[in-house]
């Protein structure tokens, strides 16, 4: 598990996900836990995959599942993407 990992966390990856969750792993921490188990700081994703929260977990990995990242968003039809101005030093 590393930086950037989504996963979708149900209730076989710790009883606290009765409603199953996705969340993006902002890092996995050192803290001594319960063999297989471990905290992570992560931000929970909505269904469109925005962040809506950041959030310290209680899990096991070995039962979280990887979920592919999505495609990048695409710019809509007929709109240029804006362009940046060069900054003016001095």
């Amino acid at each position: 598990m590393k930086a950037g990992d989504l996963l979708r966390l149900d209730r076989a990856t710790s009883v606290q996900f009765m409603i199953p969750i996705t969340v993006r792993v902002i890092r996995k921490l050192d803290w001594i836990t319960y063999d297989g188990w471990c905290w992570i700081d992560c931000y929970q994703l909505d269904d469109k995959g925005d962040a809506i929260a950041r959030r310290s977990l209680f899990l096991m990995p070995e039962h979280a599942t990887y979920v592919p990242p999505p495609p990048p968003r695409q710019t809509p039809v007929g709109r240029k993407p804006l362009a940046r101005k060069p900054l003016k030093v001095g």
